[in-house]
């Protein structure tokens, strides 16, 4: 869940006559610092993440340089926010809320995290504070790259043709998969030997015979132990040599063998979910009176105001005009306290409430918000197809998502180049 902290490799030098650790610069960043104790503790973590992974790591001195770089670019991105006032935006509340989610994640209570992070040799306390600086950071892009990203109509226009058109990039996948490779020098009679196998195998599936049974006795793939299970992939995640043949395949849909230069391959679409399908929501058109308690008018003032107003309205004047001259909302009231069609979630617990009970056509006795004491009338219930809304919802995140990386390098490297900075490792 939380990654090992690793206490910091020491050299002799490092030490006092005491035993005890000096600590040092490592860079000089405008008027911050970036501490020997952070880049030591950041260069042992990336080792060990590499080591549990087996990722092959780069020399020594390129290592050092990229750890450094990283560290000056994360004290640059504090100080940014300090200057905008950020920091201080980072409650405990929210700090508690963010813990909440990550329990929650993991099964616990919010009181059992520090017993949980201990298990990994990670004290609370640091837990806490380097979250903080994870959401400090989140919302420091938000603010300075995300929100500032355009996106043209032109590309959403696009975006919503390539969901329409390309149903294997924009769905998502749970497949399976059986590999046989071929070797480089094969020769044509074992090449028709694999395609033979490989053709015994999908008939042994037509004959329903358990995909994952068959995986883990035939397939070379990195996953034949776990039945050929390659999980769930986002359609940018299914490989180019998968496209072509399930572009028109549905869920328990088995391919039958094709070839790539070096293998051959079966792929079962264990499910299948379209990124976007039909949506339809339950909406209401509503027109309300609000009447705002002051230090003038008290609530049983408000209420009297909206009770007289309900004799009008029922004795034959108009809701409308009554709205103009009574509601407090200035959004609806030169709208005849029209609010237009909404989903009941747009409204406070209170007003839903009142909402979903009245019948249409008929107003409703005063009740009381946060916002003050109203009266409402539905005027009418649809169900309402929303697809287009989400997908441009979709279509905008997807244009924000493919733009962000390349904008938070641009960013990252203006805040680089306008910096002091005085790197002593």
């Amino acid at each position: 869940m939380v990654a090992l902290v690793m206490a910091p490799v020491v050299v002799a030098d490092e030490l006092s006559e005491d035993g005890e650790f000096l600590d040092g610069v490592a860079a000089i960043v405008n008027e911050g610092i970036v501490l020997k104790s952070q880049f030591r503790k950041q260069l042992e973590l990336i080792k060990l993440q590499s080591a549990n992974q087996n990722i092959q790591m780069p020399p020594e001195d390129i290592l050092n340089k990229q750890v450094l770089e990283k560290l000056i670019l994360l004290e640059l991105q504090m100080q940014r926010a300090k200057n905008i006032g950020l920091t201080d935006q980072i409650s405990d509340q929210y700090l508690n809320d963010s813990i909440q989610h990550i329990a929650d994640q993991n099964g616990v209570r919010f009181e059992e995290m520090p017993a949980l992070l201990a298990k990994d040799n990670v004290s609370y306390a640091e837990f806490r504070e380097g979250l903080r600086e994870d959401l400090t950071l989140r919302e420091l892009t938000g603010i300075e790259v995300t929100r500032k990203i355009q996106v043209s109509e032109r590309e959403i226009t696009q975006c919503k043709l390539d969901i329409e058109n390309n149903v294997v990039v924009n769905s998502d996948w749970q497949l399976s998969h059986i590999l046989l490779s071929i070797p480089e020098s094969a020769s044509s009679n074992v090449v028709l030997a694999l395609e033979q196998s490989a053709a015994d195998i999908y008939s042994q599936l037509q004959d329903n015979t358990d995909f994952r049974e068959l995986a883990v006795r035939y397939s070379e793939g990195l996953t034949a132990l776990e039945g050929g299970s390659l999980g769930w992939l986002s359609g940018q995640q299914i490989p180019s040599i998968f496209i072509s043949v399930l572009q028109n395949m549905k869920a328990g849909d088995i391919t039958e063998p094709f070839r790539t230069s070096n293998s051959l391959h079966i792929v079962k679409v264990d499910d299948l979910r379209l990124t976007v399908e039909r949506s339809e929501i339950n909406q209401s058109k509503i027109r309300h009176i609000l009447v705002e308690p002051n230090e003038i008018i008290d609530d049983a003032t408000a209420k009297q105001k909206l009770n007289g107003a309900i004799d009008k309205i029922r004795g034959g004047e108009d809701f409308g005009e009554q709205a103009k001259l009574l509601s407090d909302d200035t959004g609806s009231a030169g709208l005849g306290g029209d609010l237009g069609w909404a989903e009941a979630s747009a409204y406070t617990p209170e007003f839903r409430v009142a909402a979903d009970a009245a019948e249409v056509g008929v107003l409703t006795e005063p009740f009381r918000t946060q916002f003050g004491w109203h009266i409402l009338e539905v005027l009418g219930r649809r169900v309402y197809d929303n697809t287009e809304e989400l997908k441009e919802i979709n279509c905008i995140g997807r244009i924000r998502n493919g733009k962000q990386e390349e904008e938070t390098l641009l960013w990252l490297q203006r805040m680089r180049d306008e910096a002091f900075v005085d790197s002593r490792i």
